[in-house]
């Protein structure tokens, strides 16, 4: 592994770290979270807006780029960082989470997967070997190895799956041939301590440059997640990177920062944002289609600093909302991304500085003293909308 990918720890506070990740594509500073780009766009968003609201990483979806446009076509146009004109550095998923989503449309053995794509109907196969040339040839500077992602409270099905997991990791190993490309294993285990011990231990045990902690936030509590994290963290080396994969509140970045996690990525604020929902710092949301924002003259978050809230009011984008045009996508993507984005910066910095501790106090102090604030049960929305 060339020097591109060397992990510095620059300061501690308890298991929180900051620090660097080299990478092909310049240096990512950690903890950061990444704003997912599906089908290599960050939706409703050019790059240079995903620039402009903080983002140093996106993550694109092998799933979604196998079945269109297609890997060979990403590859003969330059790579994903060409085709979708992003510089910084990408992560790609394995396709794994995707296709085990997929339910009746797909068959599971020891090998691989067989699926039928959600497009066409048409049927594919994935397996590790595939997964992993599917990756080299969209060119991210992050892989991951293919995984399985089973139920969390399915012991049986967990056991079974964290053996295929071991044995995918070992195998997307041995298929990895691109030294400019950082391949990092997955511990799975679902919420039981045992088997995510093992699983950690195990991947650890891998040499990969970094590691993802996969199959939570998919229905557990919060509480079993963060016991998880908890868990894992104490067992994957330190001078690595730790990946959350799937996680994007305000909440789940200061918890999984408290536990050491050092990158993160969801789809929830872009989500949120096509439904017309804006996330503030404080883990609130405002449901922008509510009639009391009509003529409501503030920022979305007076504590905001992004375009968004610098130019328009709850009543303008309201009105954007509710009229259906595409500019209050964008606009609330915007302000949600950069509100993530932001928070991690801000974390990275108090970690820097030694007052990470006083920071997470303070930050709790305000999202308990706003969360029992009288509110109308038009203006707070906390359920994430659907697909």
């Amino acid at each position: 592994m060339k020097p591109w990918f060397r992990f510095e720890v620059l300061a501690t506070a308890g298991k929180a770290r900051a620090g660097i990740f080299h990478t092909p594509h310049g240096p990512l500073p950690t903890p950061v979270f990444a704003p997912v780009g599906t089908r290599a766009a960050v939706r409703a968003l050019t790059p240079a807006q995903v620039r402009a609201a903080g983002a140093t990483l996106v993550l694109a979806n092998t799933y979604h780029l196998y079945l269109r446009p297609g890997a060979d076509l990403v590859a003969e146009m330059g790579g994903l960082h060409r085709f979708m004109a992003w510089d910084g550095p990408i992560l790609t998923d394995s396709g794994g989470f995707q296709v085990f989503s997929l339910g009746d449309l797909r068959e599971v053995d020891d090998d691989g997967v067989t699926f039928r794509s959600h497009l066409d109907g048409s049927l594919h196969r994935f397996t590790p070997e595939i997964s992993i040339r599917v990756q080299e040839q969209l060119g991210a500077d992050i892989i991951m190895a293919f995984d399985e992602c089973p139920e969390p409270y399915d012991r049986a099905y967990n056991e079974q799956a964290l053996q295929r997991t071991h044995r995918w990791a070992e195998r997307s190993l041995r298929a990895h041939t691109r030294r400019d490309q950082a391949l990092f294993g997955i511990v799975q285990g679902g919420v039981f301590p045992d088997l995510r011990e093992q699983s950690a231990r195990f991947i650890a045990s891998l040499g990969f440059p970094g590691h993802a902690i996969g199959g939570l936030s998919v229905g557990e509590t919060k509480a079993e997640m963060y016991a998880m994290v908890d868990l894992v963290t104490d067992i994957l080396p330190a001078d690595k990177p730790r990946y959350l994969m799937g996680v994007g509140t305000p909440e789940d970045l200061v918890e999984g920062i408290r536990r050491g996690i050092d990158m993160f990525d969801c789809v929830l604020p872009t989500r949120l944002a096509r439904h017309g929902t804006a996330m503030l710092r404080d883990g609130r949301r405002l449901n922008l289609r509510n009639a009391r924002f009509a003529r409501d003259p503030a920022p979305l978050d007076p504590q905001c600093g992004c375009y968004t809230c610098r130019t328009f009011s709850r009543a303008y984008l309201r009105h954007l909302v509710v009229s259906k045009e595409m500019l209050a996508a964008s606009l609330l993507s915007i302000h949600n991304i950069h509100t993530l984005t932001q928070l991690a910066r801000e974390m990275r910095q108090a970690i820097l500085e030694g007052r990470f501790e006083a920071w997470v106090a303070e930050w709790k102090a305000q999202a308990t003293a706003t969360a029992s604030r009288p509110t109308s049960a038009e203006e707070h929305d906390q359920h994430a909308p659907g697909p």
